[in-house]
């Protein structure tokens, strides 16, 4: 009952985090207006660790490591946690597995963010097409449908470029994302 309690703290608390770490990250990298609500409310919950980090981690070719760095080592709290909460014993603690598993994770994290990204910009592109995060969302979906838009036809103006996106982004949970998965839980 404990360990429930306590993966359940695990899995709303720390890993979610993460995803803001990781959902920052992203936006510096893909150049996301950062200037409306969403924006706001990622720099008021995560400058508190990110400033100090970037102190300590210089950017690496434009990137924002510092954040991606602070992802990762909140991930990598989250899967010694899980492991912990399910008895996992530390004696030997294989630490290549947990740096794998944690890449993975860090992985499953971006798709998911990807997938989540094309989902709200379909919802608001029927609901409110000039909401304030319309630009953030296209900012951050461009590089990834910009190269299906040009392939696919568009029969009746139909844009079927979101659902292609969709398909291949579950394809790759799926299939390399869970084979990776296996491979590093296999270090473990």
């Amino acid at each position: 009952m404990f360990a429930q309690a306590a993966q359940f703290l695990l899995d709303i608390l720390v890993q979610p985090y993460a995803g803001l770490l990781l959902l920052r990250f992203h936006l510096q990298w893909l150049r996301a207006p950062l200037r409306n609500p969403l924006g706001a409310f990622l720099m008021a919950v995560s400058d508190f660790v990110v400033l100090p980090a970037r102190r300590v981690v210089a950017s690496m070719r434009g990137l924002d490591t510092a954040t991606l760095l602070l992802a990762g080592l909140v991930e990598m709290l989250y899967l010694s946690a899980t492991l912990a909460v399910q008895g996992y014993p530390f004696a030997n603690f294989p630490v290549p597995g947990l740096f794998a598993l944690t890449a993975v994770g860090l992985l499953k994290l971006s798709l998911h963010l990807l997938i989540g990204a094309l989902l709200l910009e379909a919802i608001l592109s029927w609901v409110n097409p000039h909401t304030p995060l319309a630009p953030v969302l296209a900012t951050v979906n461009r590089p990834f449908l910009a190269p299906l838009r040009r392939r696919l036809p568009t029969p009746g103006n139909m844009d079927f470029s979101v659902l292609v996106a969709l398909i291949v982004c579950n394809l790759m949970l799926i299939v390399p994302v869970a084979w990776l998965e296996s491979l590093a839980m296999s270090l473990l």
